[in-house]
């Protein structure tokens, strides 16, 4: 009878009823983890879906500025330029003739315009 607790229990009883709360514990975090899984899983679904529209959006944007790009290249290919001028360009600035071309162009065939632009 030493070995009874105050309460009236053996050591055997006691460590059972420990074993019960830690398991009982335990459930308790695995069905906390469990719901923390599910919220990590949840968040993991929306950012992936904000990430799809960011992808998309900048998708968009560069559809756009190719246009663009587009659209002015063919507004530079309706200026007229000179050869004559184009090949002062290449001499004097020592550039490619597509440079030189491409400059006139943005300048509307004015080659004092150009040359400026070119030694700024």
């Amino acid at each position: 009878m030493a070995d009874e607790d105050i309460n009236g229990d053996s050591d055997e009883v006691q460590q059972e009823k420990s074993q019960k709360k830690v398991a009982k514990y335990d459930s308790g975090a695995a069905d906390l983890e469990r719901v923390t899984d599910y919220a990590e899983e949840k968040e993991i679904s929306s950012s992936s879906d904000g990430f799809s529209c960011a992808l998309s959006i900048i998708g968009d944007r560069r559809n756009k500025e190719a246009a663009e790009k587009k659209a002015k290249e063919k507004e530079l290919l309706k200026v007229s330029i000179k050869k004559e001028d184009v090949d002062l360009i290449m001499k004097e600035m020592e550039i490619n003739r597509n440079l030189a071309e491409r400059t006139l162009r943005e300048h509307r065939g004015n080659v004092v315009d150009a040359l400026v632009t070119l030694t700024n």
